[in-house]
């Protein structure tokens, strides 16, 4: 009876060390970034998945077939082209590039710096490149002219946000998320001074900031 007795005690106890591991290495939900006070929300995080989802939608109807680079514009496309490139249901490239033109003001410069080449080449793959916002059009026109002349078999671009009212030239933006104000927008990888890119909502930095 004894022996009986300690086996069932022994059993119990695996048992419950068992349970215990399970539930300190269960996945958990990730935390959200807090709101920031010097941010005022103008795009919700929901608004935002929703979003992304119908516009790689679009998308996947209007690519044609056949080998396809993503190209990411970074930094401030880094969120948007991770989430939307896991919505594509084919095969792909991700490649990406460092382009600069507002440092760390709050008004782009007009002058584009290539801080960073594609590592891959695109002759003959169709591209689509993932640019966080266009506003004045002057990075986007100098980045399709450096990327038509390597002879992609297309080049299609996708924007999270477009601002019409900064246009200074005329460039072709064949997807759009979200127009938006004339306003200086942070979060969802977009920065101020490389803060705020963990944002999971896009907003605005209030003027006292």
């Amino acid at each position: 009876m004894i022996v009986a007795f300690a086996r069932h005690l022994h059993e119990f106890y695996d048992i419950n060390r068992a349970a215990g591991f399970l539930a300190c290495t269960r996945p958990t939900k990730p935390a959200m970034s807090p709101p920031s006070p010097n941010v005022k929300p103008l795009i919700g995080a929901e608004e935002i998945e929703r979003r992304v989802s119908v516009l790689a939608a679009e998308i996947s109807q209007r690519l044609p077939e056949g080998p396809l680079t993503v190209v990411g514009v970074l930094k401030g496309a880094f969120m948007f082209t991770a989430d939307l490139v896991r919505r594509f249901d084919r095969e792909l490239q991700c490649d990406f590039l460092t382009l600069r033109s507002y440092g760390d003001s709050t008004q782009s410069s007009g002058v584009v710096e290539v801080s960073a080449d594609l590592s891959l080449p695109i002759a003959g793959r169709h591209v689509l490149v993932v640019e966080d916002i266009v506003d004045t059009g002057l990075t986007l026109r100098y980045l399709r002219q450096i990327l038509e002349v390597r002879n992609p078999a297309s080049l299609h671009v996708c924007s999270l946000l477009d601002k019409p009212s900064r246009r200074q030239v005329e460039v072709q933006v064949d997807f759009v998320g979200f127009s938006i104000p004339d306003h200086f927008v942070v979060g969802y990888g977009l920065d101020a001074a490389q803060v705020y890119r963990n944002l999971p909502y896009i907003g605005v930095v209030s003027a006292t900031h």
